[in-house]
């Protein structure tokens, strides 16, 4: 055989086959291995293994819905680097259980409410997993990838920071947020001459700002808060479903690790600083001093019963082990990674719905403002905000007919026989929807509108109790939940007793744009102004 630039000379060419044991009706295999050119071997590898991709793809896929071939290797990536809620809504139609095989993940979707709370309530065979590249930007320690034992134990620590106590101490912090960021949707329409602007971005600030208010109190300065709403965008691009499962410079993921680190960095400075004044017997005015407040009082409990003291008081329960700064700061920062996109997109299209529907907007005004006996800068109390059910029945309604949450992925830990006739595979990503169950017209009459009522005066709340899937249901069920509807509550409720605001409708305003979560399209052009009472 002439060597030339395509060939090489395998050092199998002039073996001895016999003596190195191969039988000899694989001598002919061998022999045309060895007078096989580099391209040759190159294009027979990948031919192998565009041959092994398919196969695998077909056999994970077995019996549900789903293409009938993959594009090699990739599968529908590009597709998925720009989600459309069109072909998300395709897949939930298509059938129970469907699925795609993107890169290395094969990712079986359930899309009834039955199949959802059967994946939410298997522990044994599945755990939270959000994406690849999650642990380098949360902290590949952080509690929320904790399973098991391990995850309950921790989760009972964070319990008590959400109880209806804890969270009247929120409440005047986001009040003042909200006041102050009213102001400056009113000054926003003035600078634009009162030509309409689009407000999704505003609404993502305004969150983030109450989000770090809630979470951080004032430990946190006010450029800071805004240096994080102005990067986290950069963090939820970097946490979308479908992206580089590893960081290279100047990509999304490379952004994000960036501003993840800028989040946790601050939070630290305001874990130490809460700390001290925790220590020094300071009130709790935010999550991070009522976790901290435990965590001191567990310590003391646990250093008088080493040296035989007895404590006055009931022991803390449970009593939680020390914690440094930073650990701290992972678990508030998980907070608002749960919190931050969900929140901007209820805020948004709460916004965009109330100016389209005055008659509801004016029940909620009139219910704040008798709330507040006549007084539209009155703070509010818990018991008042709980006692306003129409404001409430808005929100939940509002989270029913455009959930922030559309899906939650779930990896298969084990083989899951998730139906009699299918089986995911092991490590395969398996995501329940939530916006089937919410749509369901066997529980709400006419669900593709918008009302209210079905929560205030009708039997949804009984009715749908299993397919309000919005905050998700078994062992990793939102802890924020109360917290989130509340605050949603508060602050429909203050903004139409301080603004009048007008949407701006456009071709697009009903149609779905997905990051992370959903917005409008045309990211809610709105004009403001003060309210004349």
């Amino acid at each position: 055989m002439s060597v030339n630039a395509t060939s090489f000379s395998s050092p199998l060419a002039n073996a001895k086959y016999a003596a190195s044991g191969i039988p000899a009706q694989l001598e002919p295999v061998m022999e045309a291995i060895s007078q096989m050119g580099i391209w040759t071997v190159a294009l027979t590898i990948l031919a192998v293994a565009v041959v092994y991709d398919q196969f695998s793809y077909i056999w994970q896929k077995g019996s549900i819905v789903g293409p009938a071939w993959k594009a090699p290797f990739i599968g529908p990536f590009l597709q998925s680097m720009d989600p459309k809620f069109e072909e998300y809504y395709a897949k939930w139609t298509s059938g129970p259980l469907s699925c795609v095989s993107v890169f290395h993940k094969f990712v079986v979707i359930a899309s009834t409410r039955d199949m959802a709370r059967k994946i939410f309530n298997a522990p044994a065979f599945v755990k939270p997993c959000v994406v690849d590249v999650a642990p380098k930007l949360l902290g590949a320690d952080n509690w929320v990838f904790l399973d098991g034992k391990a995850h309950v134990d921790f989760r009972k620590g964070l319990n008590g920071l959400f109880t209806r106590r804890a969270l009247e101490c929120y409440l005047p912090g986001q009040e003042e947020v909200y006041k102050t960021y009213f102001k400056r949707f009113l000054q926003i329409t003035k600078d634009a001459g009162g030509k309409p602007v689009p407000f999704m971005p505003e609404m993502r600030e305004l969150m983030c700002a109450v989000s770090c208010r809630t979470f951080v109190g004032y430990y946190i300065s006010d450029e800071a808060v805004k240096k994080i709403a102005d990067d986290y965008y950069l963090i939820t691009a970097a946490l979308e479903l479908v992206n580089f499962p590893i960081i290279i410079p100047f990509t999304k993921t490379w952004y994000g690790k960036k501003a993840a680190d800028m989040v946790l960095a601050e939070f630290s400075k305001c874990a130490a600083k809460s700390k001290v004044r925790m220590a020094a017997g300071g009130e709790v005015t935010c999550i991070m001093d009522g976790w901290v407040k435990q965590i001191l009082e567990s310590k003391k409990w646990r250093e008088a019963e080493e040296k035989g003291i007895k404590v006055e008081g009931t022991k803390p329960s449970p009593l939680l082990r020390d914690f440094t700064d930073y650990e701290i700061a992972q678990t508030v920062f998980t907070f608002l990674f749960a919190s931050q996109d969900a929140t901007s997109s209820a805020a948004t299209w709460l916004f965009q719905i109330m100016a389209q529907r005055p008659d509801v907007l004016d029940r909620v005004r009139e219910e704040n403002y008798k709330t507040r006996n006549g007084d539209i800068h009155a703070p509010v109390t818990m018991d008042q905000l709980e006692s306003m059910t129409y404001t409430r029945a808005v929100v939940k309604e509002l989270l029913r007919y455009r959930p922030p949450v559309l899906m939650v992925p779930y990896m298969a830990k084990k083989a899951f026989p998730i139906t009699e006739n299918y089986t995911v595979p092991k490590g395969a990503m398996v995501i329940p929807t939530t916006y089937m169950a919410l749509r369901d017209p066997e529980v709400y009459t006419n669900p593709d509108e918008f009302d209210p009522e079905r929560y205030y005066s009708g039997d949804a709340e009984v009715k749908g109790a299993k397919n309000f899937l919005v905050f998700g249901v078994g062992p990793h069920y939102c802890l924020g939940q109360h917290y989130a509807q509340l605050n949603l509550a508060l602050f429909v409720g203050k903004a139409s007793l301080l603004m009048d605001w007008k949407h701006h409708p456009t071709p697009i305003s009903e149609e779905i744009k997905v990051f992370a979560t959903i917005f409008p399209k045309d990211d809610c052009p709105l004009t403001f102004e003060e309210r004349k009472w």
